[in-house]
């Protein structure tokens, strides 16, 4: 049985409040302080528990209420180029209609499920330190809305940043379910002249594929691959490789790199033989140093810039001179982007939705589900802003016209890409919003495990089970500092997403709430246990998070 239905089945006789009493567990570190998960049961906070509604009483509101109503349902997408791809959408459209508030005011959103069949879903607010039991996640925090049914998401959005939405049902994020959600700072100290809201995202569905076929594939694992048929044509997209020098040079983007046994520039028939293994979606051979080697896992017939082609791109208008924001956000499921604007430099001010000291960069790396808000004064003439798959030799594209002049096509890799690449490490947080400091309370060590041959990812060893959600909790309490560790043991990176909180990178580093764990690596992250609740830990690659890469972070009733 699929994992869609397996959630439908065991969502079926709970409501939204009956989800706030799901069975807990307890923590049976030792007194150092430092722990792993553990199992058991007592008791944990509650969604619906009276410290949850305590703590949204204590946020900053304007007394201003914003409703919206988002219907989720079938759609033929025009993603430009003659391009149609049947998918899943809010109101028709992706990215959906963007969403702004002012720091304070009160969101109600409403969610109709308009999905076919018998598909549940959610809608997870990417990055926003909401109440527990608003925060859209199947069946830690509510039930999924069942097909036919609706839901009213009712917070305050207290923090200013660029945020985004998308489901947390399966892997429905890499349908066309998202969009960008602002909350803007009305004593906002960065000076500009205009705003670009910039959505990047990788697409299968309908066109070659859906996301439950490409989880289908991926989960078979290379264990599955003896015997497999291959093809002799190259498949599109999985064609190259980026290389450089781990600093931001892009060296050769082309030919076939066939160490280490990579099968780069080769994709498998879609039909094999009786004991082989089809290869339709797994993309084979993707490389890249920035991501300390392998990229990625899907092969994508598409990258988009606001749900646009490279081929028939988005054009933004501006006059020369003027001084543009653009919040870049990362919704792809599977694919780190490198971003540059052509003939531009760009300063980093934002990452994951606070303020950095500001720092110049020719390009950034922004991994799924990052945010990256970064200011540029335009010059005159037609620039394109490109959005490179890193490792997997494809691109998204937009245009920026100030003036008079043709436009690069589709192929253009601007210098810039091959400049200095700002990565999170490189970026200090504003004064303001540096955590103060404090003593450690907690430490616990999340070690990243799984891989490619079995498609086994996990935390801790263990796959998370959506039967029993609370088992083995990353346990904490109200008030403590926590520091979590992120120990990759695979041979993948991974964007490691923090539900309800922010943290600190390391004890000097930016505020976010995704980062990239680079393989063999560790990462020490540190953030205040302020909002109560159960709240979901994961990589923000659909796949693997789906395939278990996921823990429960949990407060102590």
């Amino acid at each position: 049985m699929n994992s869609i239905n397996r959630r439908s089945l065991l969502l079926a006789g709970l409501g939204a409040a009956g989800a706030g009493a799901l069975a807990a567990c307890s923590d049976t570190s030792g007194a150092s302080g430092t722990s792993g998960t553990s199992g058991g049961h007592a008791g944990l906070v509650g969604p619906a528990d009276e410290v949850v509604a305590a703590t949204e009483r204590k946020r900053g509101s304007t007394g201003r209420v914003r409703k919206v109503t988002l219907t989720a349902a079938p759609a033929t997408l025009d993603l430009g180029g003659g391009v149609k791809a049947r998918s899943w959408a809010f109101s028709g459209r992706t990215p959906g209609k963007e969403l702004r508030l002012s720091a304070g005011d009160t969101l109600a959103a409403e969610l109709s499920n308009q999905l076919p069949g018998r598909a549940t879903t959610s809608v997870h607010w990417h990055g926003i330190a909401l109440r527990a039991d608003m925060d859209g996640v199947p069946p830690a925090t509510q039930a999924a809305v069942r097909a036919g049914g609706n839901f009213t998401y009712r917070f305050i959005a207290d923090t200013p940043g660029t945020y985004f939405f998308h489901p947390h049902v399966g892997v429905q994020l890499d349908r066309g379910l998202y969009a960008p959600l602002i909350v803007e700072d009305p004593h906002e100290p960065l000076k500009y002249d205009d705003e670009w809201v910039v959505v990047l995202d990788d697409w299968v569905d309908g066109v070659t594929g859906t996301p439950d076929e490409v989880f289908a594939e991926l989960r078979r694992g290379m264990d599955g691959m003896d015997g497999m048929d291959m093809g002799s044509g190259s498949g599109s997209g999985s064609g190259g490789s980026s290389s450089g020098d781990g600093t931001g040079g892009m060296g050769d983007m082309g030919g076939m790199d066939m160490s280490g046994g990579s099968m780069q520039g080769m994709s498998a028939s879609p039909s094999a033989p009786s004991g082989g293994m089809s290869m339709k979606f797994m993309l084979m051979g993707a490389r890249s140093p920035l991501l300390g080697g392998d990229a990625g896992d899907v092969e994508y017939p598409y990258h988009l810039v606001n749900g646009r082609v490279p081929a028939d791109p988005e054009v933004y208008r501006a006059k020369p001179g003027s001084r543009v924001r653009i919040r870049i956000v990362n919704a792809a499921s599977d694919t780190a982007y490198r971003v540059a604007l052509g003939g531009h430099r760009m300063t980093v001010t934002h990452t994951d939705g606070f303020p950095v000291r500001p720092g110049e960069t020719d390009a950034l790396l922004i991994g799924m589900g990052e945010r990256y808000d970064v200011t540029v004064t335009l010059g005159d003439g037609v620039f394109p802003l490109v959005a490179l798959a890193e490792g997997k030799n494809a691109s998204g594209r937009a245009l920026v016209r100030t003036g008079s002049g043709g436009a690069p096509g589709p192929a253009v890799r601007p210098s810039q890409l091959s400049g200095m690449v700002m990565t999170a490490d490189r970026l200090k947080p504003a004064d303001d919003v540096r955590l103060p400091a404090k003593r450690t309370d907690r430490v616990h060590r999340v070690e990243l495990t799984g891989g490619m041959a079995r498609y086994d990812w996990g935390i801790n060893g263990r796959r998370f089970d959506m039967n029993d959600p609370t088992a083995h909790p990353i346990l904490v309490e109200k008030g403590q500092r926590v520091r979590l560790d992120f120990v990759n043991r695979t041979t993948m990176w991974h964007p490691m997403h923090l539900h309800g909180h922010t943290y600190q990178l390391g004890t000097g580093g930016p505020r976010k709430d995704t980062t990239i764990v680079l393989p063999n690596r560790t990462v020490s992250v540190h953030l205040d246990a302020d909002n109560p609740g159960r709240w979901m830990l994961h990589c923000h690659n659909a796949y693997h998070g789906e395939s278990g890469m996921m823990a429960l972070m949990a407060y102590r009733a």
